[in-house]
Parts: C-alpha cells; structure tokens; sequence
C-alpha cells in the first residue's frame, strides 16, 4: 500500500466520521419513542469521541498532505480551507457536551428531589 492508497483511507475514514456516524447517531436519539439516561450519555459520549477522532484524523491528513504527489491535496490541506473542517468536529463536541451536561443535570435534579422527599426537615 502506497502513501496514497493511505491517504484515500485516512479520507474515508475522516468523511464517516464526520458526515455518516454522526447525523446516524441524531437520528437514533430523534427516531426513538423512550430511551433510558444511559442510552443518551453513550451517544452523547460517542460524539464527543468522533469529534476527537475528526480532529486527529485531519492533524494527519495535513501532515500526510504535505507528502503526497498530488498539489490539491497539500493545498487543500495546508490551506486556510483547514478552518473549516474542524467546524464539524466542534459542532460535534458541543452537541455531545450539552446531551451529556443534560444527562447530568437531570439525574442531579430528580437526586435532589428524592432527598428532599426522604429528609423534608432540611
């Protein structure tokens, strides 16, 4: 395998991290009727991985870039047209951030409920 064979993987791989897993994963948490918390923290986690995985997966496609025969892909890569691929990964972070700050903040909620049920002198 050549280093551009190498590449084109690493492309592919970027491009299902980044376009089908996760609108995949938006529409298992919008399509589903009941989910449980631990459902929702586990995709909620998953994106924030894929956002992490985009990022290292574009850190080495630039570095790859820079290698490679063809101009359009150091060009592409080593350009300022970067700024806009990590958009995606952030919008990921911030989406994942929120559904596991939601998780969190909602179990915080029905804990604080419950003790006050059990202690209502406090």
């Amino acid at each position: 395998m050549d280093l551009t064979d190498l590449f084109e993987v690493k492309f592919i791989l970027l491009v299902v991290c980044s376009v089908v897993l996760p609108p995949a994963i938006y529409g298992i948490l919008l399509l589903k009727k009941a989910i449980s918390r631990s459902t929702v923290l586990f995709f909620g986690v998953a994106l924030i991985v894929l956002a992490g995985t985009d990022i290292a997966l574009i850190n080495i496609l630039m570095a790859s870039a820079k290698h490679t025969l063809s101009i359009l892909d150091a060009r592409f890569f080593a350009s300022q047209l970067k700024i806009a691929l990590y958009l995606l990964p952030a919008l990921f972070a911030g989406i994942g951030i929120n559904v596991v700050s939601h998780i969190l903040v909602s179990h915080l909620v029905s804990a604080e409920k419950k003790f006050s049920q059990e202690h209502p002198d406090a």
